[in-house]
């Protein structure tokens, strides 16, 4: 599958490879496998997306910036498996969702992620993936991912 292509006909851009707020870096590749560290929902290093889900931000916008999270994560993936096409597949996916004491529905919003990766490398976008309620999240953001991939360089 031309990964290019298919990111042209669903008109979705990556964006540039966001850059670490912290000490740490954000990717790590052994031998065929990328582990990148979690990313929220920014765009240029603003974040878009802030505040408890269910609380301050609904359901939709909570699935939008997880969606809006996986392409910051896809830029990493990019950057550290030399393009998209060079992976064999996603293997596994943590979403951390800054959730009100009453939420329940992480997998609705960490949805958006896991259905937009499989909308751009098919069968080889299906994950193992956890949705995990936390009381907060760096700078407040709503969502956090983290990604492993299996790549074929």
């Amino acid at each position: 599958m031309d990964i290019e292509r298919r990111l042209e006909e669903l008109n979705i851009q990556i964006p540039d490879m966001p850059k670490p707020i912290a000490s740490y870096v954000p990717f790590v590749k052994t031998n065929h496998y990328v582990y990148i560290s979690g990313q929220g929902p920014s765009v240029n290093g603003e974040n878009k997306y802030t505040g408890k889900v269910g609380k301050d931000i609904t359901v939709e916008e909570g699935y939008d910036a997880a969606k809006l999270t996986v392409l910051n994560v896809l830029a990493i993936l990019t950057e550290a498996a030399g393009g998209l096409d060079n992976v064999e597949r996603i293997i596994s996916l943590r979403g951390y969702v800054n959730s009100d004491d009453d939420f329940y529905d992480q997998p609705f919003v960490i949805n958006g992620a896991s259905e937009l990766l499989i909308k751009i490398f098919g069968e080889k976008g299906q994950h193992a993936r956890s949705a995990v309620s936390v009381n907060s999240l760096p700078m407040n953001i709503s969502v956090e991912i983290e990604l492993i991939a299996e790549t074929k360089i």
